[in-house]
């Protein structure tokens, strides 16, 4: 019966290593395929965030809060997105905006694009993580890496125009912003 048992085991190791080279190899293959490969996840979000080029040759990416998760004609992988960052994609607006939640790195496009932007990000304790005047990328929105599972605040200035909104890094807050109204 032990033999039996190894055997059952050893044999369903064998296939779940299989399915496991099996994936990574279709991982490698995509990421290939669009110049991604050998990139962090890190890296990957912010290649695409900022290039409409991934649009134009049928990736998209949508960020979530554990995984990045890329999907073409060629199949779909799951990247993992560091255990003690949050990646949120901000497009501020003046007349222009759109619904999003997980902010999809092709399709999302919003209304300033290449402009320059004022941001502040502080924690809930006050302290200050982005401080910085930064310039909105192809698709309009700017992306910020933040520590994971913190509350706080996120101020966008533009042109003498201010939004102020609340933000969550937590499992179940957005990773696209669109909300921030300038006025």
């Amino acid at each position: 019966m032990r033999k039996l048992l190894l055997g059952v085991v050893s044999a369903a190791a064998l296939v779940l290593s299989g399915c496991a080279a099996s994936s990574e190899g279709e991982q490698d293959g995509l990421l290939a395929g669009f110049g991604l490969d050998g990139k962090s996840t890190v890296a990957v979000i912010d290649t695409l965030d900022r290039t409409q080029d991934d649009k134009a040759q049928g990736l998209t990416g949508s960020v979530g809060y554990d995984t990045l998760t890329l999907s073409s004609a060629d199949g779909e992988v799951e990247l993992p997105i560091p255990e003690d960052q949050f990646y949120l994609s901000v497009a501020p607006y003046i007349q222009t905006t759109h619904e999003c939640y997980y902010h999809n790195l092709a399709s999302c496009q919003g209304e300033l694009v290449g402009q320059d932007i004022d941001v502040t990000i502080t924690d809930a304790a006050g302290g200050v993580l982005v401080d910085e005047t930064v310039t909105t990328y192809e698709n309009g929105f700017a992306g910020f890496w933040l520590p994971k599972d913190m509350e706080g605040t996120i101020e966008v200035s533009y042109n003498g125009l201010t939004a102020v909104s609340p933000i969550g890094t937590g499992t179940d807050d957005p990773t696209c912003l669109t909300t921030l109204q300038l006025g």
